[in-house]
């Protein structure tokens, strides 16, 4: 990596839990600078703009839960198994090192929605490559005999991350924990019916 490379990644580090917990319009140069201990100038003359930096946190927010993701459906030898290993993450999330301030699908999303249409879209990018890689193992479950013929993979994935975001939109809102775990049994009642 180039010093410039570097110095663009730092950035983006830095700033990631910032805009995952403040949001695009919440975060100010301020908050850029403060992140980093660099000044405008520095942050600037490596991002165009700060659209071009939340774009990069946000794909870096979004490469940590994919990641989390990846290792942990990889542990399992069944597709009833990758599907749980859902559950069992944002279930017990604390123990993973997700972004700080949550699920940056979720947090970008609702403020993004009719705001920023560039980060609208590549929370919409995210959310659509989950449904795919849900669907796919649902797919692979049914071919497997591990799922009922009549299972609809699309139906399931989104009715999946329905599920998973809407529990941590909840749980967050209101601070009730109990009102996740209740949400994420529904969820594992649901895989376990498939």
């Amino acid at each position: 990596m180039s010093k410039a490379e570097k110095t663009r990644q730092f950035i983006v580090e830095m700033t990631a839990p910032v805009f995952n917990e403040k949001g695009y319009a919440g975060t100010s140069l301020s908050d850029m600078t403060n992140a980093t201990g660099l000044t405008k100038g520095s942050i600037y003359g490596n991002f165009a703009s700060k659209d071009e930096v939340a774009l990069a946190a946000f794909e870096h927010n979004l490469q940590q839960v994919t990641a989390i993701m990846a290792q942990e459906t990889a542990r399992q030898d069944t597709c009833r198994g990758k599907l749980m290993a859902y559950v069992q993450v944002y279930s017990n999330f604390l123990k993973h090192p997700f972004p700080a301030g949550g699920c940056p699908m979720l947090n970008t999303a609702t403020e993004a929605d009719d705001t920023h249409p560039a980060l609208k879209q590549k929370a919409a990018e995210a959310i659509l490559a989950w449904k795919d890689r849900l669907a796919a193992i649902v797919e692979k479950g049914i071919r497997n005999g591990e799922f009922s013929k009549k299972t609809d993979p699309e139906q399931t994935a989104l009715t999946m991350i329905a599920m998973i975001e809407g529990c941590i939109m909840i749980a967050k809102l209101t601070g009730k924990m109990h009102y996740r775990n209740a949400i994420m049994q529904s969820v594992e009642k649901f895989i376990q019916a498939l």
